[in-house]
C-alpha cells in the first residue's frame, strides 16, 4: 500500500548556491576572491589547488581545470591583484586636473596606497613563485604595462624625446619601489613615501631635456 502524501518527507528547497550555475568566468572569479580571502587570512603556504576548491565548495577537479598547477592559482592571482590597482590608478588619472604636480600626486599616492595596502601579499606571492620562468616573464610585463601608464600620464607634461621619457618613467618605478621598501621597514610611512615619489616626478619631468 502506497504511504500517504502527508506522511512523505517534504523535499527539502534547494540552497541558492546549488540553484544558482556560474558562467565559467564567474567562477573563475569567485576562486580568485576565495584565493585571495585564504593568502590574507592564512598565507600563501595554505594556498594550495585542494583547499582552495573545499574553501570555495567546489570539487578539486574545478579548481585544476581552472589553474592548473598551484603556480598558475598564484600567477592569476597576482595578475587579479595588479588588475584592481592599475584599474583605480586609470579611474584616479581621469578625475585629475591636467597639471604635473596632481598627476604626479596621483600617481605616488596610488603606488604607495597600492604597497601599504596589497604589497605584503603581493611579496609573499613573489617568493612563492622565486625562480618560476613564467612569473618571471609576468612580473615583467606588469612592470611594461606601468611604464606604459606612467608614459601616457606624464608624456604632455615632458618636453623630452620618447627613449628619455621611457627612461625616466622606467627610473620613477625603481625609486617608487625604493621607498616602498623603507616603508615597510618602518623608516618611513606611506603619507612621506608619496609626497617623496611626487616630488621627484615633479622634479624629473620640470627638467625638461636636461
Amino acid at each position: 500500500m502506497a504511504k500517504s502524501s502527508a506522511t512523505q518527507p517534504a523535499a527539502r528547497p534547494r540552497s541558492d548556491a546549488a540553484r544558482k550555475r556560474l558562467s565559467k568566468a564567474e567562477r573563475r572569479e569567485q576562486l580568485l576572491e576565495t584565493a585571495e580571502q585564504i593568502a590574507r587570512e592564512e598565507g600563501t603556504d595554505a594556498l594550495t589547488l585542494g583547499h582552495l576548491a573545499e574553501r570555495a565548495g567546489v570539487s578539486k577537479p574545478i579548481a585544476y581545470e581552472h589553474f592548473e598547477t598551484r603556480s598558475g592559482l598564484l600567477i592569476a592571482l597576482a595578475r587579479q591583484i595588479d588588475d584592481r590597482q592599475v584599474a583605480a590608478l586609470l579611474e584616479a588619472l581621469k578625475r585629475t586636473r591636467r597639471r604635473l604636480e596632481d598627476v604626479a600626486r596621483v600617481v605616488s599616492a596610488a603606488y604607495m596606497h597600492c604597497c601599504a595596502t596589497v604589497g605584503p601579499q603581493w611579496h609573499a606571492i613573489l617568493a612563492a613563485l622565486k625562480g618560476d620562468e613564467q612569473m618571471d616573464a609576468v612580473e615583467r610585463e606588469l612592470l611594461d604595462r606601468y611604464v606604459t601608464i606612467y608614459e601616457d600620464a606624464l608624456a604632455p607634461f615632458a618636453h623630452l624625446s620618447k627613449r628619455d621619457l621611457h627612461l625616466r618613467c622606467v627610473a620613477i618605478i625603481g625609486a617608487a619601489e625604493a621607498l616602498a621598501a623603507d616603508m615597510f621597514r618602518g623608516r618611513t610611512d606611506e603619507p612621506a613615501a608619496a609626497k617623496a615619489l611626487e616630488s621627484l616626478i615633479v622634479q624629473w619631468l620640470s627638467n625638461g631635456a636636461g
